[in-house]
């Protein structure tokens, strides 16, 4: 399900009468410059024409600002006026005594301001570009309150100053002085609290952040809810969060620094309910340990991990994992800086029918987008190659918030008017057309920018000038309305559609890990990058610049401003290659464009007996927390190390520490035969296809096979210099590991078995590890091999080639258990440390890390549910995705050491610590 825009949550204006661009609300922030605070508000009228036959009074409310006076009339037909400070000649109060004063006696609380230029703003209510007044000219405010017209003065003429020097960072070191000296006489208000009997945990300073601006004030938690009071009183007296109702909260980056804190009360919305920026990151992070171990019990706390195992095996869209990449990554909504960033996925915009099945019909997603024009991209190295240092490839940045409001001008005009002061940007360089601007994004000279969320949720407003803007006319006189679609879209809506099934195609499922690998991944920097042609100015990438270490406050200035505008490239996620997203078997699934019924290999009335199969097991484990015993036996005298079951299901071997291997009866429910090879314990046991033989390993070093028919043992194999800890048989071939510290992989050759010739082992490949090798497990195609020692690494292996592909130091003890997904794209293990590891078996990736309560010493799994025995004796049932026990179910009196399952996956065997075997079966 995808949210609506994201400017739907925002302080945004409400339509009054949409035909001509006429709004309710007036004033917002949005009307200060970027980077200025809006300080107190005073109810005053307008004088005009002072002492003449038309002298006019308007009413309405007089706001302080850091850099300018601005004038709010009631009357929502006369234009805002807003005089920037530095354009000031004179602000005063005149005496009574003054010869000259433009006030009578009566008039007192007045204010005289003289200027050489206004803004006059919403003139008829209409948000357009901002009229410019020159000329000296003189405004004339009179308070309610005389009052306060010394403190008024006072603090216009301290502003009025800051705004008069010559360097922006003495500006910006005054102001932010005048500020800090307001905050600290002033104090949360505790009777805003929504109960007498709250705690007060923390308080402290910090600013509400929204696109473009910031708003100060104080910020205050209790044991139920967190608190913000502006300073403004502005846009209402006071924010107010329950913390029962926080689900997420996210450490940010603010103006490159960390001081930033989002907080969300939804699961999946990518819009926080507030963003604050602190003054320093000890408040940060003290806040943020208050609210995180207040919610710590009932939330799950997410990784990028762990939604990428979400999104690969299907149980979150694109769109979704796109959104949680993004907000992990430091991008916000309220930070136009670090907006969210999407890719482009459409390549035509020509056709009249968009064909999801054709892969030209796509970008290529391997490629930055600078990248896709092979003309421009040459042009581009050759300046790239002759550049000194530091090198960039690209002028301009795939993201920043010029381009963010480029797409959004319809929906959120006020932002653009205040990104580039009261100005709409030329008509020809408007979002006119999609196809227009993909083009331009493949060839223009500095233009590479990528999509935003927008383009793929259900809010198509921002594709329609519905406020009915006058945003200027193109050349040849057209008027920029709204956006024009390609022909493949029958409207707004139907563009964002089939936007959204595009992005959840199968060629798009398949692709988008390289996309993500060069936005979040290996290849945002450093060689990998450079490879991928993927380089930006140094400035964009966190890390790049140290603000610290630049004492002068002007150059910080400076430097800040063209970082915040140019764009930032998003906190670094990943650093392996990114795995692929795991499709299913029949593509007809993923997307309806993909196979057509004709082409399926089922007709539609037919399952496939494999279909079936799969059909029972996924019912199967999705039952599987149902699992009840059956019967259980004592049947040995140690704990149980191996069980192995024959195809019918009749006969039962199991292998112990006591040494013995022993065959149970199934059907008589009574032990048949027991065989003691050594006088060492017996570590695992297999049975052999057609159920002739039993192998067992032993912890003297040796193999042995025993023939059920004849009753004796036929073969022995002494093939290492320590114990044989794990045993697997595949395709006619033994895999053996050993606390000698290999794996060793025989090709066994059957003797003929009435005769006196033995087995002939021939040793085909020797894994070496640097310590002793706890267990193994195999893909099905047998062609990958995973290990796990005593010391906690995990090692895959290409079989066929004897060479570690990668190697992990996953736990930090003993590996108990290891085994592929069914799949064979993903490899858990189960650890000392009560961990369980999810690894990417393509990249070798460690995607996911749960913690247990205690060790669980064996388990089974589908690739999402996990089936394991534990040290206490229960079974346990867990969804992997959410990292959570599902349920506990009461077994053995001691650790279950050992596991067998069926291959329909709905019976079950267990031995454990208290030497009893345990039986079984699902109760659907």
């Amino acid at each position: 399900m995808r949210v609506v825009s994201c400017w739907n949550r925002l302080p945004r204006v409400v339509a009054d009468a949409p035909s001509q661009g006429v709004f309710k609300a007036r004033f917002s922030l949005l009307l200060l410059n970027l980077e200025e605070y809006y300080f107190e508000q005073h109810r005053a009228n307008h004088i005009i024409n002072k002492g003449c036959r038309d002298e006019r009074k308007i009413r309405g409310s007089l706001k302080v600002c850091s850099k300018s006076i601005i004038f709010e009339p009631d009357e929502s037909l006369q234009p805002i006026i807003k005089i920037p400070l530095r354009d000031c000649v004179s602000i005063k109060a005149p005496e009574d005594n003054e010869a000259n004063n433009p006030f009578l006696r009566e008039t007192s609380g007045g204010i005289s301001v003289v200027c050489n230029q206004v803004f006059l703003i919403k003139e008829r209510n209409v948000i357009a570009p901002y009229k410019t007044i020159r000329g000296k000219t003189e405004h004339l405010f009179q308070l309610d309150v005389a009052g306060k017209l010394g403190d008024v003065v006072q603090t216009l003429h301290q502003l009025y100053r800051a705004s008069c020097l010559d360097k922006m960072g003495d500006q910006a070191a005054m102001i932010t002085a005048i500020l800090q000296s307001r905050l600290a006489r002033t104090s949360f208000d505790k009777n805003r609290f929504q109960s007498i009997s709250e705690t007060l945990r923390m308080e402290c300073k910090a600013e509400m952040v929204t696109p473009l601006v910031t708003n100060p004030g104080h910020v205050c938690v209790t044991d139920a809810n967190l608190y913000f009071q502006p300073l403004n009183g502005y846009p209402k007296p006071v924010v107010q969060i329950t913390l029962q109702n926080v689900r997420r909260i996210y450490k940010r980056r603010h103006g490159l620094m960390p001081l930033g804190l989002e907080v969300f009360c939804t699961e999946n919305d990518i819009c926080s309910d507030i963003y604050l920026k602190f003054y320093n990151c000890q408040d940060r992070d003290e806040l943020y340990y208050l609210i995180a171990a207040y919610i710590e019990n009932h939330i799950t706390e997410h990784t990028a991990e762990s939604y990428m195992l979400q999104w690969q095996r299907g149980h979150i869209s694109n769109y979704q994992y796109l959104l949680h990449l993004n907000n992990l990554a430091d991008r916000s909504c309220n930070d136009l800086s670090q907006y969210p960033v999407f890719p482009w996925i459409i390549a035509d915009y020509s056709s009249t029918e968009l064909d999801l099945t054709k892969p030209e019909t796509f970008r290529d997603l391997s490629k930055p987008i600078g990248a896709l024009n092979k003309e421009r991209l040459e042009r581009l190295l050759t300046r790239y190659e002759e550049m000194p240092e530091p090198k960039f490839m690209y002028g301009s940045h795939y993201s920043s918030p010029g381009y963010v409001l480029f797409y959004l001008v319809r929906v959120a005009p006020e932002y653009m008017l205040c990104l580039q002061n009261g100005k709409f940007d030329h008509a020809d360089r408007m979002f006119n057309s999609v196809a227009e601007t993909w083009k331009n994004c493949l060839d223009g000279a500095t233009d590479f920018k990528e999509l935003i969320p927008e383009f793929y949720e259900n809010d198509s407003s921002f594709l329609v000038n519905s406020l009915k803007l006058d945003l200027g006319k193109r050349q040849g006189g057209k008027a920029v309305e709204d956006v024009e679609l390609p022909p493949w879209a029958s409207g707004p809506d139907d563009f964002l559609r089939k936007s959204q099934e595009a992005l959840e195609s199968q060629y798009v499922s398949e692709h988008l890990h390289e996309w993500i690998d060069l936005v979040f991944g290996c290849k945002q920097k450093g060689s990998k990058a450079v490879t991928a042609c993927n380089v930006f100015h140094p400035l964009t990438y966190e890390g790049g610049v140290d603000l610290n270490s630049i004492m002068d406050p002007n150059e910080k200035v400076a430097l800040l401003t063209q970082i915040l505008e140019f764009g930032q490239t998003p906190k670094q996620l990943f650093t392996t290659p990114h795995p692929q997203r795991i499709m299913p078997k029949s593509s007809s699934r993923t997307s309806s464009h993909s196979v057509s019924i004709t082409e399926s290999p089922v007709s539609p009335n037919e399952e496939s007996f494999e279909d079936l199969t799969e059909e029972s097991i996924t019912l199967a484990w999705n039952n599987i927390s149902k699992l009840r015993q059956d019967e259980q036996y004592k049947i040995h005298k140690e704990a149980i190390t191996g069980i192995a079951v024959t195809c019918n299901g009749s006969s039962v071997f199991t292998t112990s520490q006591d040494s013995t291997l022993k065959m149970f009866s199934k059907e008589s429910k009574t032990l048949q035969r027991s065989v003691s090879f050594s006088n060492m314990a017996l570590s695992s046991c297999i049975i052999l296809p057609g159920d002739t033989t039993v192998v067992s390993s032993s912890w003297d070093n040796n193999i042995y096979f025993y023939s059920v028919a004849f009753g004796r043992r036929q073969d022995i194999l002494m093939g290492h210099d320590d114990a044989v800890s794990k045993i697997c048989w595949r395709d006619g071939c033994l895999y053996s590991a050993s606390w000698d510290s290999t794996v060793k992989v025989w090709k066994c050759v059957p003797g003929e078995t009435l005769s006196n010739k033995r087995n002939c082992f021939e040793l085909l490949a020797e894994l070496e590890h640097d310590v002793s090798v706890n267990t193994i497990d195999l893909t099905a195609s047998n062609s990958i091999l995973a290990s796990g020692t005593k010391e906690g690494t995990i090692s895959v292996w290409d079989v066929t080639t004897a060479t570690v592909l990668h190697q992990l130091p996953c736990h930090s003890g003993t590996v108990f258990d290891a085994a592929f997904s069914p799949d064979g794209r993903h490899l858990l293990s189960a650890g000392e440390d009560c961990c369980f590891k999810v690894i990417d078996v393509q990249t070798g990736m460690l995607i996911s890390s749960v913690t247990a309560g205690e060790p669980q010493r064996c388990f089974r799994w589908d690739g999402n549910t996990v089936l394991s025995g534990s040290q206490s004796g229960e079974l346990l049932t867990w969804d992997l995705l959410s990292g959570k026990v599902t349920e506990r179910i009461k077994g053995h009196a001691g650790a279950v050491t050992s596991m067998w399952m069926n291959e329909q996956c709905n019976s079950v065997i267990t031995g454990g610590e208290d030497r009893q075997i345990i039986f079984w079966k699902l109760q659907y």
